[in-house]
């Protein structure tokens, strides 16, 4: 008898918006094709797309299919799009949809064969609502894989990162690891600040990426471990 199938892959969460989530999953994309996966990016919710040809398109969408080392239908790397960028309970209310984590996880199976890995990034924070009841942390549970934490390293980071540590692990997921993303060149005591998430965070530092203006995820998967996910 065959072994069941078991997806493999990561969740990618941060501790707010705009901390780098599309940069760090693009870069694990690069680093996984790098060591000899197939790999392919996911963004199951996207808000603030633009109206093109194909439909609507988020840029982050793009990103991770660029990244990608297998191509897939956009509806299944991304089978949420909505053009205002606003919380996406709210952009899906507006819209008329209602988010359906059960259609979410079909279109993630289905990638799950296509390639050895795939690579989820998650809406904004890890408790971002997608629903009336459910949220960004009931998505990363219902795909059971574990999750990569990408902090922006900028004043408030410490109370942000150890909370959603603190939450992923309530869940009952596993933290596989996290990325000090410095999103603020200007950030004062960032070594230090860098040090008391070292000593409390609890999981492996996966890397430490230092500030561009206009980042590589190429260049940037070069200081990147690969989570270990067996």
């Amino acid at each position: 008898m065959a072994a069941p199938f078991s997806p493999r892959g990561v969740f990618v969460t941060g501790t707010d918006t705009d901390v780098g989530k599309t940069l760090i999953a693009c870069a694990l994309l690069h680093a996984w094709r790098a060591a000899g996966k197939t790999a392919i990016g996911m963004k199951p919710v996207a808000a603030g797309c633009e109206i093109q040809a194909q439909g609507l398109i988020c840029g982050d969408v793009t990103a991770l299919c660029q990244s990608s080392s297998v191509q897939a239908p956009v509806k299944l790397v991304n089978p949420y799009a909505f053009e205002p960028p606003v919380a996406p309970h709210i952009a899906a209310e507006e819209s008329g949809v209602t988010i359906e984590l059960e259609r979410i996880h079909a279109a993630f199976l289905t990638l799950a064969e296509c390639a050895e890995i795939v690579v989820v990034e998650g809406a904004g924070g890890f408790r971002v609502p997608l629903n009336l009841h459910e949220d960004s942390a009931d998505l990363a549970r219902k795909l059971g894989l574990p999750v990569v934490l990408v902090v922006g390293m900028r004043l408030g980071c410490l109370n942000h990162a150890l909370l959603t540590a603190e939450a992923i692990r309530a869940r009952g997921l596993t933290l596989a690891g996290w990325v000090a993303n410095r999103i603020d060149p200007d950030m004062l005591h960032y070594e230090s600040n860098l040090a008391a998430l070292r000593e409390r965070i609890g999981a492996p530092l996966l890397g430490v990426v230092k500030y561009e203006a206009v980042p590589d995820p190429a260049r940037v998967s070069q200081y990147l471990l690969l989570p270990e996910i067996e």
